[in-house]
């Protein structure tokens, strides 16, 4: 019989983490296994231009590095290690961590799974660099359930590092909806590591999070699970901390994924004592018949020149450079050229810095040469153009730029395949999907609005809380409140049209809203606000990482019983 309670940590939330993470969350506390997210769909991209360079990379070398000391130290204890750090080359690196167990004298049972990777076929067209299937944590249940210590994955969804521990220790099968789908949503409170426990959280002044903690999740047998860390770690694990992960990189209340599709609008959070939070009630429903494949391509070469204007005359001393800059782009004609001025000054200044605001001009095109020729123009206006010139930074060669897409395949045309510590290869077959098209959900019933009264204009972040992300070319803002009295307002005041109203830049986009009543959350997804991806760095802030820091910062008329 199985414990009852499965530990399952993370040490990574991205390729760049913390390096030490993973030798503190071995250390910090019991564990039975310690999760590793490394791929993003930016990584992808940077894997992919290794591979380029040397066939045998492709995997991200930092888990590598991050064994060297830590691989002994799971040994010691017991703890099992399953990362996506294997990339685009998963073999290679079970490979490398084979040898290195050698040669540190730690015996462990290395497994990989294999099958993401479908760059070979024919159907992307020209110029894609990468081309991965999203699987689920079935290859890695066959892995752990073959006995191994070390489960390298390629591109798996970030949740599957959590389901397939969780699967393979409980017993559950594909059938196992309910657990599998609070299997998900633990594993997405964990997947992006210090972000469950303080980090980046709209109310940090409430907590010290000057070095939170890596999360941990308690998984029980019936798929529900204590968000935790390890004791005496910095940060928190708040009901709040946990909201705010979960609205991030997310949409409405179907979270589709390979091995299930979890109700978001089913979630349950509570206290749980400190530091504990307590996830329940999860819904499962039947996964898609069809798997999300990422494919990245280079989408060219991209120059940026920003011009510092400092004092009187901002706007005439852009039009000036816009109109000495207009020759060489009519001439050259790039792909695109955009500028965008931001009024970063304030009269009077005391600080030459906040007297100056900054003119941003980016140039894209197939053709580097463009690039150059542009960099030359504007580094010979430097004695003859606005007074006080100066950039920000001298203008670099033009830089290749990345694009991100989105395709679908039939989840049965994937060979997904868990290669086990003894070589063997077991074929793992898709999810049964019982329904193709999933039924349409009632509209979520809102509560009474507040009584009216007095009201007084001030930001939004004053009673909401908000975490913003990217997901391919679209935008995330997931907005929260703590308490029933301010989820009354939010859910009545925050509509799309105010929502636009308060970020003008989301004109001419698609913005939807999903309502999440038992997390007092809403959700607004804006389609193609990110251009092609962050890799296409197609605004000032690619990621829309701050998106939900701006709105808070906008002014609204709030009920006073609520400041």
């Amino acid at each position: 019989m199985p414990v009852p309670v499965l530990r399952i940590g993370n040490a990574s939330g991205f390729y760049g983490d913390r390096f030490d993470a993973l030798r503190e969350m071995l250390t910090g506390g019991p564990l039975d296994v310690l999760t590793g997210d490394y791929l993003a769909e930016l990584t992808m991209l940077i894997l992919g231009r290794d591979r380029l360079k040397d066939p045998g990379r492709g995997y991200a070398r930092t888990f590598l590095a991050q064994l060297e000391e830590g691989l002994g130290l799971a040994a010691d204890r017991g703890v099992r290690l399953v990362t996506n750090a294997g990339g685009l080359n998963p073999a290679a690196l079970a490979e490398r961590i084979t040898e290195l167990a050698d040669r540190v004298g730690v015996p462990v049972r290395v497994a990989h799974v294999t099958g993401d990777d479908l760059l070979d076929e024919d159907r992307w067209g020209h110029g894609v660099l990468t081309a991965n299937a999203y699987l689920g944590g079935a290859g890695i249940a066959e892995c752990l359930r073959a006995g191994a210590d070390v489960v390298v994955t390629g591109r798996v969804t970030d949740a599957a590092l959590v389901t397939g521990p969780a699967a393979a220790h409980f017993g559950w099968t594909a059938e196992d909806l309910d657990p599998l789908a609070g299997a998900v949503v633990a594993g997405h409170v964990l997947e992006c590591g210090a972000q469950a426990t303080g980090g980046n959280y709209a109310f940090f002044g409430e907590h010290d999070v000057r070095r939170p903690g890596f999360p941990l999740a308690e998984i029980h047998a019936d798929g529900s699970a204590v968000i935790t860390k390890h004791p005496g770690t910095g940060g928190a694990v708040t009901v709040s901390t946990v909201t705010a992960q979960l609205l991030y990189e997310t949409a409405g209340a179907r979270y589709p994924g390979p091995d299930v599709t979890a109700r978001l609008d089913t979630v349950r959070l509570a206290p749980d004592g400190p530091d504990r939070v307590r996830i329940s009630g999860v819904r499962g429903e039947s996964p898609p018949t069809a798997l999300k494949v990422g494919l990245t391509r280079l989408g060219g070469h991209r120059t940026e020149v920003v011009f510092v204007l400092t004092g009187l005359d901002i706007d005439a001393k852009a039009r000036l450079v816009r109109a000495q800059l207009d020759g060489v782009l009519t001439a050259r004609r790039p792909a695109e050229a955009r500028w965008s001025l931001a009024r970063t000054d304030r009269a009077d200044a005391p600080v030459q810095e906040e007297a100056s605001a900054l003119l941003r001009l980016v140039v894209r095109d197939a053709d580097p040469e463009v690039g150059r020729a542009v960099n030359a123009a504007c580094v010979e206006l430097a004695l003859a153009s606005y007074p006080g010139f100066h950039v920000a930074t001298p203008p670099a060669k033009p830089t290749p730029y990345g694009v991100f897409e989105a395709a679908y395949v039939d989840a049965d045309t994937v060979r997904h395949v868990a290669v086990l510590p003894d070589g063997t290869r077991v074929p793992v077959l898709p999810a049964p999907v019982r329904a193709a098209e999933p039924e349409a959900l009632d509209g979520p019933v809102l509560p009474p609005p507040l009584p009216a009264g007095p009201t007084r204009r001030a930001p939004l972040g004053l009673v909401a809380g908000a975490r913003s992300g990217d997901k391919g070319g679209s935008a995330n803002v997931g907005v929260w409140v703590r308490g029933d009295d301010a989820w009354r307002w939010l859910a009545h005041e925050l509509t799309v049209e105010r929502f636009r109203e308060l970020l003008p830049e989301t004109a001419g986009f698609a913005v939807t809203r999903h309502v999440l009543p038992h997390l007092r959350a809403l959700n607004f997804v804006v389609d193609g606000i990110l251009g092609e991806g962050v890799a296409s760095q197609a605004r000032f802030d690619p990621q829309a990482k701050a998106v939900g820091e701006w709105l808070r910062a906008r002014h609204l008329r709030i009920p006073e019983v609520l400041l």
